[in-house]
């Protein structure tokens, strides 16, 4: 018997779909004012905390800071420092919402980095189970991903706002 396992909102992937020129992805869900449209977790002073679209594993997070920038060396010291708070932040919730093994955490600078939007600095927090590597990804070149993109956001929103409420009225969110 065939089996399928249909995704169909990664064809925009597949097919390499991008921004129209011009237009930065981040830069947009930045400026937002409908956080969950955007799928943001999260927003501090430098930062604001995303799900990744075509994400590696379930929960796959995004730190980006608001400014336009393509490497962290540029950004002046109290925004390095929120970048990293907000990591730890994003990494308790995630132990919190899903009890990973491990994560992968990191940046791919530049496009021969891997980087898919390149012009737009952003760091990956990626949650990992044993055997989250399985015959789909090797021999399939496809992940399975165990829950929906909207059902990850809500839970993990509800986390953040429990976890650093206090924190989020501070910034007036």
């Amino acid at each position: 018997m065939d089996k399928h396992l249909w995704t169909p909102w990664r064809m925009a992937y597949i097919r390499g779909d991008k921004e129209p020129a011009g237009n930065c992805v981040f830069c947009a869900k930045a400026h937002t004012d409908d956080d969950a449209s955007e799928m943001i977790v999260a927003r501090s002073a430098y930062v604001y905390v995303t799900l990744n679209r075509y994400p590696y594993n379930n929960g796959h997070l995004l730190v980006v800071p608001y400014a336009h920038i393509e490497s962290q060396e540029v950004m002046p010291p109290e925004a390095l420092t929120d970048l990293m708070v907000t990591v730890n932040r994003a990494l308790a919730v995630l132990r919190q919402a899903y009890q990973p093994a491990g994560f992968n955490l990191g940046v791919n600078l530049g496009a021969d980095a891997g980087a898919g939007i390149a012009a737009h600095y952003h760091f990956h927090i990626v949650p990992r189970w044993p055997g989250d590597s399985n015959f789909m990804s090797v021999v399939g070149a496809t992940r399975v991903i165990p829950d929906t993109l909207d059902n990850t956001y809500t839970e993990l929103k509800a986390i953040w706002h429990d976890l650093y409420e206090e924190e989020e009225e501070e910034h007036g969110e």
